[in-house]
């Protein structure tokens, strides 16, 4: 062939290995937290995401865009577990690919708001104090002791990209019109009596 063949420019990587913003079974304290994040993180914080709502299933919270705020926790993934934890994650939250008919949640991109800290003393709240020596990753500075619990995110004045899992167009269509709202937008003291159902 005598025409050049070119493959579409993909760009800077939309993603490299961003931090994770979960509001439901896997925060700390709830049953797939231990399950699934235990051991693969580095660090976990407090954060909110802004512009969403929290639904409860049944079964477990859906968090869907609109007016209002989801209260949850970013954390980052360890070295050397990103793809594990990303495979983990996507088959607990039936993510099977951007836009599937299938999927139960979307896995997107969004920012996630770091409230009220300015940097100093960061980290006391997840784990005692903050890491030694942090390094970014993923626009995210994370402790360098490597212990686990330190410090996730930059200085609070601003917001950090994350993967956030939204539900799927069906199951929000379904939510919209018929949904338990968790007023207020956190699933630790809304949801309802006798804890979270998880499958």
């Amino acid at each position: 062939m005598t025409a050049a063949m070119s493959t579409p420019d993909p760009g800077p990587p939309l993603t490299d290995e961003l931090p994770f913003f979960v509001y439901g079974t896997l925060l700390p304290g709830e049953p797939n937290h231990d399950l699934f994040l235990r051991g693969r993180t580095t660090g976990e914080r407090p954060a909110v995401l802004p512009r969403a709502l929290l639904y409860d299933g049944p079964g477990y919270p859906y968090a869907i865009d609109g007016h209002g705020r989801v209260h949850g926790t970013l954390l980052t993934a360890a070295p050397g577990v990103y793809g594990e934890l990303l495979g983990l994650l996507d088959h607990l939250e039936e993510y099977l690919g951007p836009g599937h008919p299938r999927n139960l949640y979307e896995r997107v991109v969004r920012e996630v708001e770091l409230p009220g800290e300015s940097g100093a003393g960061r980290g006391s709240e997840a784990a005692g104090g903050a890491g030694q020596g942090g390094v970014e990753v993923g626009g995210v500075e994370v402790g360098g002791d490597g212990a686990g619990g330190e410090d996730v995110g930059g200085d609070g004045a601003g917001p950090v990209r994350a993967w956030v899992y939204l539900a799927a167009a069906a199951v929000t269509r379904s939510l919209r019109t018929g949904g338990s709202l968790i007023d207020g937008g956190r699933w630790v003291t809304g949801r309802p009596p006798g804890g979270p159902r998880t499958p």
